[in-house]
């Protein structure tokens, strides 16, 4: 697995994990490897086993996700991951709220002016 850094604070990458891998489910089935570099590549940074794949199972005691075991063909098995009708429904909601704090903070943007990181706040 690449060792990429996050583009978003820790903090925010927990935040959302469960609805960005809902997102990596809906365009199809997947095992925990493949969810990992898939989140990497859209700037979530590398993910340990440790942080993966407790959120995969607490979708899964949601109901969001089914897993199956496939056996390895000269490896070691693995489990795959699919969303549910429960869980597509579950990723819209988190996206359409989502969607609307970032809309509010965009609004809020353009009441106060566009910000300027470098500028200097005045007395």
């Amino acid at each position: 697995m690449k060792d990429v850094d996050a583009r978003w604070p820790q903090a925010w990458v927990r935040a959302v994990l469960e609805p960005a891998l809902l997102t990596v489910l809906a365009t199809g089935p997947a095992h925990g490897y493949a969810l990992a570099e898939a989140l990497a590549d859209a700037g979530f940074g590398r993910l340990r086993g440790g942080s993966l794949y407790p959120v995969l199972a607490r979708l899964e005691d949601a109901g969001d996700v089914t897993t199956t075991w496939q056996e390895g063909a000269g490896g070691p098995g693995r489990r795959t991951y699919a969303i549910t009708a429960k869980g597509r429904a579950r990723r819209a909601q988190e996206l359409a709220e989502l969607t609307a704090l970032v809309h509010v903070l965009h609004h809020w943007e353009s009441a106060t002016g566009d910000p300027d990181p470098d500028a200097k706040e005045e007395p």
